[in-house]
C-alpha cells in the first residue's frame, strides 16, 4: 500500500488498523486478545498490507474513534438527543454528522426498558391487576428470566390468558407500545423507533416457561391444554430441546441411555454438537460407547428429518422422566422446591 495521507477512502477495517498502530503494541495487543477470530484475520491482514501513514491520518482516526465512543456513552446515559447536541457543540460538523450516523444505527429505544431494573416482585405487584393484553405486551420485551418471574406470580388464569396473548403476538404497532407505556410511566427516555417491534410468539412462551418452576408450568400447560392442544404441543417442543440434554447431569444422563435404544440414539447424536456427544459418551461404558461410534461411522446419509424424529423421541424421555421427578434439568426455575 502507497503513502496514506487521507481517511477518505478508507474502510473500517484499515481504521481500525491504523488505529492498532497507533496505540502502540501493547495496547493493539490487549485489544485484539478482546476480539473474535475474524475480526483478528482481518485486521492483521490490514496490518501486514499497510503502508506508511501520515501523522494527520493518525490524528484524524483516533480522534474519530475517541468521539465515537464518546458518543455512545453519552447516549448511553443522556440518550441519542442529547449525544448529537455535545458532538456538534464540540467537533466539528463534518466529523459529528460522521459519528451521529454511527452511532444512530446502533442505539435504539428498548421498550419498556424504565421497567427492566425494577425488582421482578415490586414489578408483578405494579402490573399484576393490568388486563392481560397489557400485561402480555410488557412481558414480551422483558428478559425472560423476569418474564418468567412474573408469570409465575401472576393468578393461575390470568398466567393462562397471558400466555395465550404473548404466543399469538406477532408485531405490535409503537403507537399501541408508546400508549402503553404512557400508562405505566409519565416521562420516557426517547421515542421508539418507527419500524414495528417484532415480540412475542410460541418461542417467548417456551423461554419464559424455561424459567418458572415446575408447578407454575404445569399448571399453565394443564389449562392451555383443554383450549389449545396444538398451541401445547409447540410450547413443549420448543422449551426443551435435543441439545439441552447438556443440562442434565450425569445421573440424570444415565437414567435416560436406559430407556433409549442403541439404534435410536446412534441416529439422534448424528447431528449433535461435540459437546454434547462428549457428554453421553462420556456417561457410558467402552464397549457401548464403541458400539454407537460404529453404528454412527457406518450409518452413511440419513435424513434430516429422520435425526429429528429420534432426537424428539429422546427429549419426550426426557421430559417424562423429570415429570416422574427422577431426574433435574440444571437451569429450570423451582430450586427452592429442591430438597438437599
Amino acid at each position: 500500500m502507497s503513502k496514506i495521507d487521507t481517511t477518505e477512502a478508507l474502510n473500517g477495517t484499515q481504521k481500525a488498523a491504523i488505529l492498532m498502530i497507533s496505540l502502540g503494541q501493547d495496547v493493539a495487543s490487549s485489544i485484539l486478545n478482546e476480539m473474535n477470530e475474524h475480526a483478528i484475520e482481518d485486521i492483521t491482514r490490514e496490518l501486514a498490507q499497510i503502508g506508511a501513514v501520515t501523522p494527520e491520518v493518525r490524528t484524524q482516526i483516533v480522534e474519530e474513534f475517541y468521539n465515537l465512543i464518546m458518543a455512545q456513552a453519552w447516549a448511553a446515559e443522556g440518550g441519542l438527543d442529547y449525544a448529537k447536541n455535545l458532538l456538534r457543540n464540540h467537533t466539528n460538523p463534518e466529523l459529528a454528522n460522521k459519528v451521529i450516523q454511527q452511532i444512530s444505527q446502533h442505539v435504539q429505544r428498548t421498550p419498556f426498558s424504565f421497567l427492566q431494573k425494577a425488582e421482578s416482585e415490586n414489578l408483578l405487584t405494579f402490573i399484576q391487576d393490568e388486563h392481560p393484553q397489557t400485561i402480555s405486551l410488557i412481558l414480551s420485551h422483558l428478559p425472560y428470566h423476569k418474564a418468567g418471574e412474573i408469570l409465575a406470580g401472576l393468578p393461575g388464569q390470568k398466567q393462562i390468558e397471558v400466555v395465550k396473548r404473548v404466543a399469538n403476538m406477532e408485531q405490535t404497532n409503537p403507537e399501541v407500545i408508546r400508549e402503553v407505556e404512557k400508562g405505566l410511566e409519565t416521562r420516557l427516555a426517547s421515542m421508539l423507533t418507527q419500524s414495528y417491534e417484532k415480540a412475542g410468539g410460541v418461542e417467548s412462551v417456551a423461554e419464559m416457561l424455561n424459567l418458572v418452576d415446575r408447578t407454575t408450568e404445569k399448571g399453565i400447560m394443564e389449562g392451555l391444554e383443554s383450549e389449545d392442544p396444538d398451541l401445547v404441543e409447540q410450547i413443549r417442543r420448543l422449551m426443551f430441546v435435543f441439545e439441552d440434554i447438556l443440562l442434565v447431569d450425569d445421573k440424570g444422563i444415565q437414567a435416560v441411555l436406559k430407556e433409549v435404544d442403541n439404534d435410536e440414539l446412534a441416529l439422534a447424536l448424528k447431528t449433535a454438537s461435540e459437546e454434547l456427544k462428549d457428554k453421553v459418551f462420556g456417561n457410558m461404558s467402552e464397549r457401548a460407547r464403541e458400539l454407537i461410534q460404529e453404528d454412527m461411522e457406518y450409518m452413511g446419509p440419513v435424513r434430516v428429518s429422520d435425526v429429528e424424529q429420534a432426537q424428539q423421541r429422546i427429549v419426550d424421555i426426557v421430559r417424562r422422566l423429570e415429570d416422574a421427578g427422577e431426574i433435574i434439568i440444571a437451569g429450570r426455575g423451582g430450586e427452592k422446591e429442591m430438597i438437599v
